[in-house]
């Protein structure tokens, strides 16, 4: 629980003035209104520091890929005026997606599960994304404005239990509910809720979705849980009713059947997470061969299938299975990272690297081949040009905790100690151990005493460390 004070304070350095405050405007007063979008943007960000130190995520680079490329281009054609969006994906295969406020994005693993195409995966985020652009976290402040602060103290609920001594179960209380304290506090109105599903309907049309995605997943999602006594988190914050279901159906039916349903590509990440949550050894072997002899032609299920192989320690088995896809799309680069896992599975590293490296110059910057690239060159023990990729990766990605944390490792075996309490304490910064950073920078000052100019860039990033902790220390008296 070493990550619990702190995220505790940083969560609450949002609460500004204005939002303790007894006299407060009203939204879209022209002063400030309950809580500004510059203060969503703050409430977020150290919300989501609770989230990432306390709670498992995904690291599968290539589900991860494709959350953020989807989620953006969801974006592209939504009503969002700030896009500076934040993801977590959480290690559950429990079905779940949630928005928070300042521009954070959470999904499950499990939604990939219950989310059978691509569409309805993307009603499920244009959903999400409309609850951003219309502020109803903000709105929902609003409409409880005599109780400010009660709201606030109900987003740290798990993390309160956790701190009172019930670890286990505060811990647990997070895990299960994710977003639930954020949720809980919104307590999104049936108005705000039908509004998040209209205009998500609207935007999935204009990203060139076909809209009936939304109905045909609350339809599922109901016949599925209709009557069971633990329906899933997300079926507790976004409740499915007949009369939600007939609405987005109509609204659904007035676009013309032109909009794409799935691709090709949603599938393959979704065998992935398939593959993922599959506890029973042997049983996604049966599961994707039983796919591929109804349907011989079935991406997915070979692609799934030749994964199945190489994680089971088959990698003959999983190269020849592979083999079609990538004769049929060289370039997919899915199918190429594929086959490099199988090449490094059978230590033929310089032909992994080849094929990387020739990816790489049809997807520059690609963030899965980046990784795979850096990766293999720690594999070949070459920890200096693995640091300058995670160092390019890090221009890309600079708020990513795992890239941080990578490179630390990296920094340490190519020697650059300094590097070392500086990656870490962008890292623990990230997962909200203010303590921890400030100690990795003092760290890092000390080795740095002979090179002023490298000591003084140290010691002002740990001065704003330092600032920000005691400014939420003063709020906090």
């Amino acid at each position: 629980m070493r990550f619990l004070r702190p995220t505790l304070l940083a969560l609450a350095i949002a609460c500004t003035p204005a939002i303790a405050s007894n006299d407060l405007p009203g939204l879209g007063d022209a002063s400030s209104g309950l809580i500004s979008p510059e203060q969503e943007y703050q409430l977020g960000r150290a919300w989501l520091n609770i989230v990432r130190g306390q709670i498992p995520s995904l690291d599968d680079p290539i589900l991860k890929d494709f959350v953020e490329r989807s989620v953006y281009r969801l974006s592209e054609s939504s009503q969002l005026s700030d896009r500076r969006l934040e993801f977590v994906l959480l290690d559950s295969n429990q079905l779940n997606a949630f928005a928070a406020p300042g521009g954070i994005i959470g999904v499950n693993g499990g939604l990939f599960l219950y989310a059978e195409t691509e569409a309805e995966y993307a009603s499920v985020m244009a959903h999400e994304l409309a609850h951003l652009s219309q502020r109803h976290f903000a709105r929902g402040l609003q409409a409880q404005k005599n109780m400010q602060l009660p709201v606030m103290a109900a987003m740290l609920a798990g993390v309160v239990a956790a701190a009172a001594g019930a670890a286990d179960a505060g811990i647990a209380t997070i895990a299960s509910a994710q977003a639930a304290a954020i949720q809980e506090s919104r307590r999104f109105s049936r108005q705000n809720e039908a509004e998040a599903d209209r205009i998500g309907i609207i935007n999935l049309e204009r990203a060139g979705f076909d809209p009936r995605g939304m109905p045909q997943m609350f339809e599922r999602l109901m016949r599925q849980y209709r009557y069971s006594r633990v329906p899933p988190e997300f079926l507790l914050t976004h409740p499915v009713s007949e009369s939600r279901i007939a609405d987005t159906r109509n609204r659904a039916e007035q676009y013309p059947t032109k909009g794409r349903m799935d691709s090709v590509t949603y599938q393959l990440v979704r065998a992935r997470v398939l593959l993922q949550y599959e506890e029973t050894p042997g049983l996604p072997l049966k599961r994707f061969r039983l796919m591929l002899e109804e349907n011989p032609k079935h991406t997915a299920a070979r692609y799934g299938l030749a994964l199945a192989q190489n994680k089971g320690g088959q990698a003959n088995e999983a190269e020849k299975t592979l083999a079609p896809l990538l004769q049929e799309n060289p370039n997919d680069v899915y199918f190429n990272l594929a086959q490099v896992d199988f090449d490094l599975a059978r230590n033929r590293t310089d032909a992994a690297e080849q094929r990387i490296t020739s990816q790489l110059k049809l997807n520059p910057n690609n963030f899965p081949l980046s990784l795979a690239l850096a990766e293999l060159q720690l594999k070949k023990n070459q920890p200096a040009s693995a640091e300058q990729i995670f160092d390019s990766l890090l221009k890309q990605r600079p708020n990513d905790p795992d890239i941080w944390y990578l490179q630390a490792e990296t920094r340490g075996l190519a020697g650059n100690i300094i590097g070392v309490h500086q990656a870490r304490a962008e890292y623990f910064t990230l997962v909200g151990d203010y303590d921890q950073a400030i100690e990795q920078l003092d760290f890092a000052k000390r080795r740095a005493q002979d090179n002023f100019a490298l000591a003084a860039r140290i010691d002002n990033r740990q001065q704003q460390l330092i600032a920000e902790q005691q400014a939420i220390r003063e709020m906090m008296r």
